[in-house]
């Protein structure tokens, strides 16, 4: 795939940077140019009154998200911080539901339709861009910068989410940068994290995770482990942070390929990581061996509080950059579709096990999505796939459940032909209803990659195994030539009709139809079958002339 030439590579934030010449729409440089980005197209609402960072400002993300429109809300004077020295701010519901927000960020127009995003952001997961180092005096993260006994983060209005919330949570919609101990490799994920005191954070991770394989493989070589946290962010590192990418492969060189241009990092003051040069505001600290402290509960990604309180990794802060007046990114986590990470996975996460597809060589693959409304995107990936040969869609059924992109927590994994939309969670449903036979076409996986935040799985001891359904909705393979036919318009109506629909005073847009009339000849099953000897769509013996017919064939 051929790449974006890039002329000039923007170094600072938006506010110094220098111009960026590159084919297409300048990419967005950080979190603050985005915003002038969102306000354009009219997704921002700017709240100046006092309001409450305890569970005031969640309550209003919680019920913004499930109005149509849902702006971003950027809370300009959190209550209680008015003479605070560092100003901050906190933005929530940042994609929401939002489809066009995920584009902005994916660096894809707005109005782009969501199976065209994604296969678009499918297409850019295959390019990869290292990071670009820059100087400390290049990076906007650097304007201030807090270290040792003067490090204070009550000074910063961290937030409470729910009401039986463990603590306060800074880490929601952050990126938290972690070096593995043998390969020397950068991962970026995004995980949560508590405040434990003035300089400590508690760090969560889930099983399988890749920051907490660093910090096990740390500890059992008996060594610390640095961590840095990006707690202010252009939106992108928290969608590219979520995701499952190899092992060996850093998350800023896919940030770079999305953007088509490489992501600016500094090397840290109190670690030798390397973090974003454009966030807005960095945490540098370090795990001790061993060091655990109580953690949560906390109410995540399925809707519920995850598990009871429990030990989780204590990061001991070491220093704390931050640009004036820095604005922290926060997501929460609740049921559709007031969670933060709903709208992005259902792009995101599709594209990326559409990519992982596409690597294994899997052909006829016409759209993934992982629908917003199961459990933060998590829960289901529905896949309409061209049938090509026997055991098409039962063979990509079982990837989709397991590849990288795929694998965690996931337990409904749907395939359907390609004229189903995979978006379009009524078409799906029935093709579930006309096209599965529940007691042939329903596969179960047992003892899969989940996590300890899963509710159904009680007693907690069972967690984090957990399990996935396989359905085949789509129409028989080996009946395929058979399949009753579906009704579908001509195509040619359907233009003729589109052509005058505003003239006939119909309401709105005509709507898009995936699926029209074929010429080619139908059997039904009243009409023919499979029985020996004759094809699909032969004509049984009716007379004595085809009897003769028949006859003649057997001499």
């Amino acid at each position: 795939m051929q790449m974006n030439k890039i002329v000039d590579v923007a170094l600072t934030g938006s506010s110094k940077s220098k111009k960026v010449k590159a084919i297409g729409e300048k990419p967005i440089a950080d979190l603050r140019e985005w915003l002038e980005r969102v306000e354009e197209i009219g997704e921002l609402t700017r709240v100046r009154q006092p309001v409450d960072r305890d569970e005031e400002m969640s309550a209003i993300s919680y019920l913004v998200a499930k109005q149509q429109p849902s702006p971003a809300v950027l809370f300009e004077h959190p209550r209680g911080f008015e003479k605070s020295p560092i100003g901050a701010k906190l933005l929530w519901n940042i994609l929401g539901p939002s489809v066009k927000r995920v584009a902005l960020t994916l660096e894809e127009p707005a109005d782009t339709p969501t199976v065209d995003l994604i296969r678009r952001v499918k297409d850019k997961l295959k390019r990869r861009l290292p990071p670009l180092e820059v100087s400390a005096d290049q990076a906007p993260v650097y304007e201030n910068t807090v270290t040792g006994k003067n490090i204070d983060l009550n000074l910063l209005p961290i937030p409470r989410h729910w009401p039986l919330d463990g603590g306060r949570y800074a880490g929601t919609a952050d990126a938290v940068i972690t070096c593995d101990p043998d390969s020397g490799y950068l991962n970026i994920g995004t995980y949560r994290m508590m405040l434990q005191g003035k300089s400590q954070v508690g760090l969560y991770l889930s099983p399988g995770k890749d920051a907490r394989l660093h910090i096990t493989r740390a500890w059992q070589q008996g060594k610390s482990i640095n961590v840095a946290a990006a707690w202010g962010i252009d939106p992108l590192f928290m969608l590219v942070g979520s995701q499952t990418f190899p092992k060996n492969v850093s998350e800023y060189e896919y940030a770079g390929g999305i953007k088509g241009q490489p992501i600016p990092v500094v090397r840290g003051k109190t670690t030798d990581l390397l973090i974003p040069a454009n966030a807005e505001l960095v945490i540098e600290g370090v795990i001790k061996p061993n060091s655990v402290k109580a953690e949560g509960p906390f109410g995540e990604f399925p809707g519920y509080y995850g598990r009871p309180e429990a030990g989780c990794p204590l990061v001991d802060i070491t220093a704390v950059h931050y640009r004036s007046e820095p604005i922290l990114t926060n997501a929460l986590m609740a049921d559709y579709p007031s969670c933060e990470q709903s709208g992005f996975f259902s792009v995101i996460r599709s594209a990326k096990i559409w990519d992982d597809l596409d690597k294994l060589g899997i052909p006829g693959i016409q759209g993934v999505y992982s629908h917003p409304a199961a459990a933060g995107g998590f829960g289901m990936t529905v896949i309409s796939l061209e049938q090509r040969y026997a055991g098409h869609a039962a063979q990509v059924l079982a990837l989709a459940a397991q590849v990288p992109g795929g694998a965690y927590y996931t337990k409904w994994i749907i395939a359907v032909d390609e004229d189903i939309d995979p978006t379009d969670m009524d078409q799906v449903i029935w093709a579930m209803a006309s096209r599965c036979n529940p007691i042939d076409d329903i596969d179960i996986l047992r003892n899969t990659w989940s996590t300890w935040l899963d509710p159904t799985q009680n007693p907690p001891e069972k967690r984090p195994y957990g399990s996935k359904a396989l359905i085949n909705a789509c129409k028989e393979h080996r009946h395929l030539p058979v399949f009753s036919k579906r009704t579908t318009l001509r195509k040619k109506v359907y233009d003729e009709v589109a052509a005058r629909w505003t003239e006939l005073g119909l309401p709105g847009q005509i709507p898009t139809v995936r699926a029209f009339e074929a010429e080619n000849k139908v059997t039904y099953h009243e009409v023919g079958g499979f029985e020996p000897g004759r094809q699909p769509g032969e004509k049984k013996p009716t007379d004595k002339t085809d009897n003769k017919k028949l006859k003649k064939k057997k001499m």
